[in-house]
């Protein structure tokens, strides 16, 4: 079977074997000279591409005005009228649309810049013909030059639409022409493979530590958490009853899970698409992470940002029973509204839900209990008829401070600066619950935060406020009134 090579026929490369000059002329010289030949020929072509590209462009934007102003000028009752109207437009108005690569600023570059310059010379032509024709009567001059007008536009269209055919025949000539030999420029990639190794797989959620803290009575603290799916907890205790003490602690919520927390009940579309783009949300602990974001937001009373943690915790762990394709399983029957699956799901948030507000009512209930049995500090008055009252700074003592009132001549002015800068610093050193009750003015609400502390750290609050002069007794002395000694 003979071999065809005709596909190498188009082909241009450099090769001086077939250049045969003059013997007083250096070779190199001139494989040089048709090296350059060829390339700038080359490039002339291209630039006349380009050019009758561009002016075809521009001439099939220009042709339908100038056909519909002829069109006009034969319709209308006045064409002298519309004419000088028009004109002055373009003039005055123009608009700045222009061809690619034009200065818009500039007039003359503008579509509208180029037809005012043809209506402009068409209006002199046709003046000066209708002058050279000596008519004297007004009226017969006048529908003579709205009738060379209208002739001169015709005219006009017929050169302008002969000039974008001629254009086209040369076009379609040099790109021919250009096509004929393959150069370097025609060289473009196939078919390429790379490697794109996959991305790593996101860590799971960080755990917090749990300590386990020893009062100065030698009493072990015990926290203990309450979880929804107490049968699943309980057969892995079981299973691995040395797991008691690992110290691996509660899944944490990242900002990314915080987020995805955040979107609507139902809108299953942008939970699916929030997945897609944040991997890091579907992985081991996450829904772990949210169940117990949604036992703490109600436990303070955010019962729907709960709900949203336990509806966006089921999401995930429904794609993880799932399976590897679980995920997008999941989500195409509940974009679909699947009647089955939809009803199985809404109600297993409602069901969980419902079990995460009891456990949260009991946990609070057995919280009450233990601190109604533990030691306490509470500031109690000596006297049934002397009130306890609080001294709240408003804020640092001002620095040009006045003292005023009967008694005040003797008080030196510093040491009053120094009295109330230091009551400030340590109101502003409370923690922000006890800053709070003790705006309040009431008695029942400071108690209440100090009945949350331990011993020792209430003890030192009180003594605070009784040196900074925040506390006020009728008489001096604080009395402890324990849950021990009460016994």
């Amino acid at each position: 079977m003979p071999l065809n090579y005709s596909k190498w026929d188009n082909l241009e490369v450099s090769d001086d074997s077939d250049i045969e000059g003059h013997p007083n002329v250096d070779k190199k010289s001139l494989i040089r000279w048709k090296q350059r030949d060829i390339h700038e020929k080359r490039e002339v072509r291209k630039h006349k591409i380009a050019h009758l590209e561009a002016q075809i462009a521009c001439n099939n934007v220009l042709l339908p005005r100038i056909k519909e102003i002829a069109d006009t000028l034969a319709k209308k009752e006045s064409p002298t009228a519309y004419w000088t109207n028009l004109i002055q437009q373009l003039d005055k108005q123009p608009s700045k649309d222009c061809p690619p690569g034009n200065d818009p600023t500039k007039k003359e570059q503008t579509y509208d810049g180029m037809l005012l310059s043809l209506l402009q010379r068409v209006s002199q032509d046709s003046l000066e013909k209708v002058k050279g024709l000596g008519i004297s009567v007004q009226s017969e001059k006048q529908a003579r030059i709205e009738q060379e007008l209208e002739a001169e536009m015709r005219n006009h269209v017929k050169q302008l639409s002969g000039a974008i055919q001629e254009d086209q025949k040369e076009l379609v000539k040099e790109v021919a022409e250009q096509k004929k030999k393959i150069t370097s420029e025609d060289i473009h990639e196939g078919f390429d493979s790379k490697y794109v190794p996959p991305k790593a797989e996101p860590p799971p959620v960080p755990h917090e530590k749990i300590t386990k803290p020893t009062s100065s009575k030698g009493k072990a603290q015990v926290t203990e958490f309450e979880v929804l799916n107490t049968k699943s907890v309980e057969a892995a205790a079981a299973s691995d009853p040395e797991d008691d003490d690992d110290d691996s602690g509660l899944p944490q919520m990242t900002p990314a899970l915080v987020e995805f927390s955040k979107l609507a009940l139902g809108d299953y579309e942008k939970s699916f698409k929030f997945i897609q783009d944040h991997r890091d949300v579907y992985v081991p602990g996450a829904s772990d992470a949210l169940l117990v974001a949604a036992f703490e937001a109600q436990s303070e009373g955010k019962s729907k940002y709960a709900k949203q943690c336990v509806h966006q915790s089921l999401l995930l762990q429904y794609c993880e029973k799932l399976g590897k394709n679980g995920v997008g399983m999941f989500f195409k029957k509940m974009i679909t509204g699947d009647p089955r699956a939809t009803k199985v799901f809404v109600e297993d948030v409602e069901n969980t839900y419902d079990h995460l507000v009891d456990r949260v009512r009991i946990s609070k209930e057995e919280q009450a209990q233990d601190n109604a049995g533990r030691e306490q500090i509470q500031l109690v008055p000596e006297n049934p008829d002397v009130k306890i009252s609080f001294n709240v700074p408003d804020g640092p003592p001002p620095e040009n401070l006045v003292l005023e009132g009967p008694g005040t001549e003797d008080l030196d002015i510093e040491h009053v600066r120094k009295a109330l800068q230091y009551r400030w610093d340590v109101f502003e050193a409370f923690p922000q619950d006890l800053k709070e009750a003790l705006k309040t003015d009431k008695l029942d609400q400071v108690n209440k935060v100090l009945a949350n502390m331990e011993v020792d750290e209430a003890e030192l609050v009180v003594s605070k406020l009784d040196d900074a002069g925040i506390l006020n007794f009728a008489e001096g002395g604080i009395r402890d009134e324990t849950a021990g000694e009460a016994e």
